[in-house]
Parts: structure tokens; sequence; C-alpha cells
């Protein structure tokens, strides 16, 4: 399998050069030059498989020119009982009949980047040394909140890289900042940026694309790669735990094998629902992609009319690892969806760059409109959603989930369609405590008690353990405390590596 920029600059190259690059050298992102195809019959092979054995029977056909080996190696590596709380390593929850919860949240930080993050790192380390590259390998992450602690926790202390994550200073929850700002390794940097995440992500972005830093990164012995779901190695395995989502509740007779499903994504980077919608390209059998966004509904508004704009109010909200403006993965969807046509996007992203805003043709917007339907949910019915769910079915979700589970009712409201649908949940309810504590036991059971406190309400109140990764968090001693102005993120970052200009 062999990999293409999605701006035309690169094509040909092998998937351990597209993940140990990061980003494509013209700006672009890495996608597959030809779809990878699967027959009912292999769909079904799943059905009898772990989940281990189910990601290496996706993965090898993406990256083929990893052995066998070395791809069971990765992934029996990352993703162990010990890590994910239990040999279910993303577990169905039955809602109803109709509504299962794709439950992401079991691996050591509580958030679904631990499904791609745990791997990214041992599938990186391959490539670096297949490639015959011996620069140190330097990862810059932009974060909304979850990315940071999970991407900090997969290259902690692994040889020949360095990771420098960047969060929105006030952008993130107390929870996702603690984990941050107390990460152990030799080789971890959090910085705070003053800004939102958009900003971080620009930022990000610019130091990529700055030739000057990357001279001297060179005589010094570094290169850059990133961690955030740009790199086709953090995407790619987001691909696996929709097929065993769909394995899953086969097994469990809830479908037979072909019947179609919806999956419900709430997405902010655009990231996770892309996954979703290469599975469907792969044949797996897909009813709808439902694209669930919050107040910064800038998705939402794309899908139902064609026009991305990100000249809008930014809203700090209660679900904020989706407070994004600028989607970065929706660049790899509309490069499948032209027929991978490099001149298209690169006129739409020249016009985003420069007038924050574009307009697809009617015939992408049409093809779009087939695959997702979209809608957003704001702050009182995200709440409404949370303390819904616990009456009806005594089972708590967080303020992400609860935006996919609101969007839902709405697109059975509007459609009729009670196809059976999985809803895909993102982060644990100890990470966005303080919400859902006041959302099931109201506003005064919160007041005056911090995030870390009401860790303690929450598992009390509804008979749920704290999760390891969170217990005893504000304890741990505060390791990393730089603060910078996006100006500076990339004086920082040279601060760090001991480079001059």
């Amino acid at each position: 399998m062999f990999y293409e920029s999605t701006r035309g600059g690169l094509k040909s190259i092998l998937s351990a050069e597209a993940i140990k690059m990061g980003i494509a050298p013209d700006g672009g992102l890495f996608v597959p030059e030809k779809r990878v195809e699967l027959t009912l019959e292999q769909i079904g092979e799943l059905v009898g498989m772990n989940y281990q054995e189910r990601a290496i029977a996706i993965l090898k056909h993406f990256i083929d020119d990893y052995t066998d080996e070395e791809i069971a190696e990765c992934v029996n590596s990352a993703y162990t009982s010990a890590k994910f709380g239990g040999s279910e390593i993303a577990p169905i929850y039955k809602l109803n009949d109709h509504l299962d919860i794709l439950e992401l949240w079991h691996g050591p930080t509580c958030a679904f980047k631990d499904m791609a993050l745990q791997i990214l790192p041992h599938l990186l380390v391959k490539a670096v040394k297949k490639t015959g590259e011996t620069s140190e390998i330097v990862i810059l992450v932009a974060t909304s909140g979850d990315t940071g602690k999970a991407a900090l926790e997969g290259f902690k202390d692994v040889s020949g890289t360095k990771i420098i994550v960047f969060y929105p200073n006030n952008g993130v929850s107390e929870v996702q900042k603690m984990q941050m700002i107390t990460q152990e390794g030799k080789n971890v940097y959090s910085i705070a940026v003053e800004g939102n995440f958009d900003d971080a992500q620009s930022g990000v972005k610019v130091i990529f694309g700055d030739q000057e830093i990357n001279a001297s990164m060179e005589q010094s012995g570094f290169k850059f790669s990133s961690a955030n779901s740009i790199n086709w190695g953090r995407l790619v395995p987001q691909i696996v735990y929709y097929f065993s989502a769909y394995a899953d509740i086969v097994k469990r007779g809830e479908i037979n094998l072909g019947d179609k499903v919806n999956f419900v994504v709430p997405t902010g980077n655009f990231g996770n629902i892309l996954a979703a919608y290469y599975a469907m390209e792969m044949g797996l059998p897909v009813n709808r992609l439902i694209c669930a966004s919050n107040d910064n509904n800038v998705l939402a508004d794309f899908i139902n009319t064609g026009t991305y704009d990100r000249n809008r109010e930014f809203k700090k909200t209660i679900s904020p690892s989706m407070d994004i403006l600028i989607s970065s993965n929706l660049e790899r969807l509309l490069f499948e969806i032209t027929g991978h046509n490099a001149d298209l996007i690169n006129e739409w992203m020249d016009k985003l760059k420069r007038d924050g805003a574009y307009t697809v043709d009617a015939e992408t917007k049409k093809k779009i409109s087939k695959v997702f339907w979209a809608g957003y949910t704001n702050e009182v019915e995200t709440l409404k959603t949370v303390n819904c769910i616990y009456e009806e079915y005594k089972y708590v979700i967080d303020t992400h989930t609860a935006v996919g589970v609101d969007v839902y009712d709405k697109y059975v409201i509007s459609t009729g369609d009670m196809t059976n649908t999985i809803v895909v949940s993102t982060a644990s309810p100890f990470k966005f405590n303080e919400s859902v504590v006041k959302a099931i036991f109201g506003e005064k059971v919160a007041e005056g008690k911090s995030e870390f406190e009401l860790l303690e309400v929450l598992a009390k109140g509804c008979g749920l353990n704290i999760p390891e990764g969170l217990e005893g968090l504000d304890k741990k001693e505060v390791l990393h405390k730089t603060v910078c102005s996006k100006e500076e993120m990339k004086e920082e970052v040279k601060k760090i590596l001991g480079i001059d200009n």
C-alpha cells in the first residue's frame, strides 16, 4: 500500500515513511493511494476474534510494509488488559433495542485517544528503524484536552523521541490540565498557550512548515513528526474499533451479518468520524454516519450547507474536547470524495487560510450528504441528556457522549430511521465530572467543590469506581509550568531542543 499527500506534492511513499513524517512537506495529509476492500466473509471472520486479532486483521491491509510479526508486536504491546482494565478493549453497552454505546475510554487516560495513542509510539519507533532514520523524532502535538495526555502517556520514555504538547491555557478541564502538567517522563514537555485550541493547532502547523527551524533541527539531529490525527498512524488504528463494534453486536445476535448500522460520532476535528468513513468504504455495512457537534457547530453547518466557515464566535463549552473551528481531517474526506483531486483541495484550503471559509461544489456536497447526517446540541440539551440517560437507564455518560445521544434523538425525529445505531462514547464521565454531577444531582451538590472532590461525589452517588488514571491526580507534583503566546511557540520548541537560529 502506497500513500500520497492530499495537496498533490508527494506520491507513492510507504506507510512507515508517512507515519514517520506525520504531515506531508506540502502541508497536506497522507491518505492511501487505493481503497482497501473487505468481503462480507472477511468481516464475518472478525466475529470470533478478540480485539487484538481484529486489529491485526485490519491494520495489515494498510501498513503492509510492516511484517505480520511487527504488526502483532505493536498491537499486543498497545492493547493489554493491564492498560485497558480488562480483556474487552472497546466494550459495547446495550442501552435499548435500537441503541448501543461503544465505550472507548477504558485506556490509561480515560479517553478514546488511547485507542490510537497507545499503538502509535510502537508504529513510529518501527517506522524510524525501517526507513533508516538516524535523527531523534520530535513529536509536536496541539490538544483540546484528551490527545495531550494520551500522547504524553504513550510516548513517555520512548527511546529516540521527544514529545512537546501545546494546550489552550483556559480551554481544558482541570482534570485534563492536571493530567498533562503532572506527566512524568524524561522526554515529555507540556506547554500552555494563551488562546484557544485553534490557536495551538495553527501554531503547530506553522512550526511544521517553518523552513528555518526545520533546517536548524536537521543540523542538530532532530526531525519533526506528529501525534495528532493528521498523522496516518494515529488515524488508522481508529478504523479498527468500528469493525470491532459491528462484530460484537453480530456476535450478540442483535443484528445479522450484512445488516446495516448507523454510527453516531461526537467530533470536533473530524478524525474519529473519518475513521468510520474509511471503515464504510472498506465494506463495513453502514447506513449513515451521524456527525454530532456542540455549539461550535462548524462541521454540522458544513455538512448541511456545503460551506465551511470558521468566521464565527468560538464558544467554550462543557464538551471542551469538541471546541474546535478548524477541523483538520475534513481535508482527507474531501480528497477521497472528489476522487483524489489535489487541485480542488489546494483551492479550498487556500480559501480557508485566506478568507476563513470555502464552499464545495454541488456534486461534492451531494456525495457528502448521501453518507453523513449532521446536527448539534447546546449546553442545556447536553446536561438534560446526561440526566435523562441516568434516570432511564442508570447509565452515566460524559458530556461529549451526551452530545452524540441528543443528536441521535434529533436524527430519529427528523428521519424516522430506526436502524440499529452505535453511539461512540469518547470519554469517561469522571473526566468531566463537574458537568455530569450538576446534570444528575443538581447545581447545589456541585457548588463549591473542586473537580477532584467531585470525583468522589460521582463515584459514591452512582456506585462507580474512580478510574485509576484519575485517582489522586490533584496530589501529584506539577512538573510543567510554562505558559506562552501563540507567537512564542516556536521559541519554546527551540529552547527545549537547544537549537539556535
